[in-house]
């Protein structure tokens, strides 16, 4: 009897009513693809949740699919999920005082390099006069 409770419990999550994997609707799948695509996954540096394999990103794609599925906006599904996790969930973060950092740091990293470069080939020219 404890065995037939066992199951029964065990198949209580399969009763859930699943999320499509794909929409059938082509243009609903183009808008989920579209939207996974502008958002980061925060476990595998440089991936979007559409190409990443994480299980962070399955749920961020859930997630996505259920908000599209419920009827809500890109903008409605961008905002529900910048309010969950931050900005950093942007592949795109908005330029703002906060992400100042994160926009100019690449042009910090090459005037660092170059200042370096150059400092190194100025004591070598001092070297060889």
């Amino acid at each position: 009897m404890k065995g037939v409770i066992a199951f029964l419990l065990l198949m209580i999550p399969a009763l859930a009513a699943p999320v499509a994997d794909s929409f059938s609707n082509p243009a609903m799948e183009a808008r989920a693809r579209n939207l996974q695509r502008q958002f980061r996954c925060l476990v595998c540096p440089g991936e979007s949740v559409d190409e990443s394999g994480s299980p962070f990103s399955a749920d961020v794609r859930r997630l996505i699919r259920e908000q599209i599925a419920a009827g809500q906006s890109d903008r409605q599904i961008e905002d529900f999920l910048v309010a969950r996790y931050g900005n950093v969930i942007l592949m795109k973060p908005p330029v703002q005082p906060d992400t100042w950092l994160l926009w100019l740091a690449p042009f910090l990293a090459l005037a660092l390099g170059g200042g370096i470069a150059w400092a190194v080939v100025k004591k070598a020219a001092a070297r060889r006069a």
